[in-house]
């Protein structure tokens, strides 16, 4: 290892000025525009989430009690869904595919830190769910982490690679473990296998 990684130098964020003041104005509409909002009410959360920059169809549902850190750095999809208790710290970015699905107590860690370096510098990686996917109860997902298209990843599974698509995937770290078929009546007009 290198002198100059052994040397702790000034912190400095890697997150701007406006970044900062962003994400405190949002902290307060969370609070008290957001999270006490009823669950039938996504039209109105949609509608905050976009004045602080998230790029949502308008059909995607993010409900009440979900934590988005940076509204701006998340992208969903038709019918992509945020349930409850999701933890979303997108500081690299999440986007969520269309009909994707995030259920309750999952969280979505879009950075990491450089472990060789002596300050630990936050690194901001994006997650990309692809459509259709369905992330189970209270998985964890790594930075820079891709969940194929019409993946499922069980419950409980840590996620610190990449999986494939029409992939059932479970356990830590979580491994495909059998492929999902669907009928064409499940998915249009084609069957997948």
């Amino acid at each position: 290892m290198s002198d100059d990684r052994r040397q702790p130098a000034r912190e400095v964020s890697p997150h701007s000025l406006a970044n900062k003041l962003s994400r405190v104005a949002w902290a307060w509409a969370y609070v008290l525009l957001f999270r006490w909002t009823p669950r039938p009410c996504h039209a109105w959360r949609n509608l905050l989430l976009r004045l602080f920059g998230a790029d949502l169809h308008p059909t995607a549902r993010v409900y009440p009690k979900a934590v988005i850190w940076c509204p701006a750095n998340l992208k969903m999809g038709a019918h992509a869904c945020i349930a409850d208790k999701v933890d979303v710290y997108n500081v690299g970015g999440v986007t969520i595919g269309n009909h994707a699905l995030v259920s309750q107590y999952t969280y979505l860690c879009g950075a990491t830190h450089d472990h060789e370096h002596v300050d630990f510098p936050l690194v901001p990686k994006p997650i990309v769910i692809g459509e259709r996917a369905w992330i189970a109860a209270d998985v964890f997902v790594a930075a820079g982490i891709t969940i194929g298209e019409g993946a499922v990843v069980g419950a409980r599974s840590d996620v610190f690679k990449d999986l494939p698509a029409w992939q059932i995937c479970l356990g830590s770290p979580a491994r495909p473990v059998k492929p999902r078929k669907l009928s064409a009546s499940d998915y249009g007009d084609e069957a997948i296998d």
